[in-house]
């Protein structure tokens, strides 16, 4: 069995590290490059970094952030955040990234999946994918919708049928990130995650909820998902990741111990 990941994850605004809840209110609480570093002594898996306003703002990626990360950390980084042509992925993996990240151009311009993949290779492309429970309907049957533009723009597309559509476009993993769930620090969302990670056969990270690391246990095993993505936990210092591993650990799930 693989050894499932703990990703801790960077919402950058403004070139400074904020933390929201569903999207909203959200706050400055440090430095991006100085958490990078941290979490990669503490023994993280991979580091994702979103500039979360580029996309709703209609400008590019801070790139100069993105540099000074990735010359802090030496494990696999992943960046997200105004990325909308193959240029731009080019730009971020010159600037120290080992994948991109699209979400809301991937919706409105899914080719560039596609043409990602051909650039860079598939393990290169991650789907971003921030989802709302809704009411099931003819457009969204499985009542989960895609929200794009950071929560603000709802787009009637069923998240099940974009989840395998984007991995048919070769998209090489997904970060699935529940809107409902983001930053309460009560748990994943336990019927989303599922419902995705065993309809593709690409990689799904879980995102939005972590609280302790009982809810990562919940997600990685009762969820399927191949990975976890933390904030509030460690962002707060209630955790660090080795603290978190440690626990992964003593209740059987496999994790890249660092001790």
């Amino acid at each position: 069995m693989l050894s499932k990941r703990i990703i801790p994850c960077l919402d950058v605004r403004d070139g400074k590290l904020t933390k929201g809840i569903r999207f909203k209110g959200n706050i400055d609480i440090g430095d991006p490059v100085e958490a990078a570093r941290e979490y990669y002594k503490q023994g993280a898996d991979e580091i994702v970094f979103y500039d979360i306003t580029a996309s709703s703002d209609g400008r590019d990626i801070i790139i100069d952030v993105v540099r000074r990360v990735a010359e802090t950390i030496f494990i696999p980084f992943s960046v997200g955040g105004g990325i909308r042509t193959v240029e731009d992925m080019r730009r971020v993996i010159l600037a120290g990234a080992e994948k991109i990240s699209i979400n809301s151009e991937a919706v409105k311009n899914p080719p560039l999946i596609a043409e990602g993949a051909k650039a860079f290779g598939s393990q290169c492309v991650v789907l971003g994918m921030d989802v709302k429970k809704v009411e099931p309907n003819v457009q969204v049957p499985s009542g989960y919708e895609i929200v794009i533009h950071g929560g603000r723009v709802y787009t009637g597309i069923d998240a099940l049928w974009w989840a395998k559509e984007a991995e048919n476009l070769g998209a090489g993993e997904i970060c699935l990130n529940s809107i409902d769930a983001d930053g309460t620090q009560e748990g994943y969302e336990l019927e989303l995650t599922p419902l995705i990670s065993t309809n593709v056969r690409i990689p799904v990270i879980a995102s939005g909820g972590g609280g302790t690391p009982e809810h990562i246990v919940d997600v990685l095993t009762r969820g399927q998902a191949d990975a976890a993505l933390i904030a509030s936990m460690v962002h707060y210092r209630y955790y660090t990741i080795s603290e978190i591993k440690t626990y992964l650990h003593t209740h059987g799930v496999k994790a890249r111990m660092t001790w």
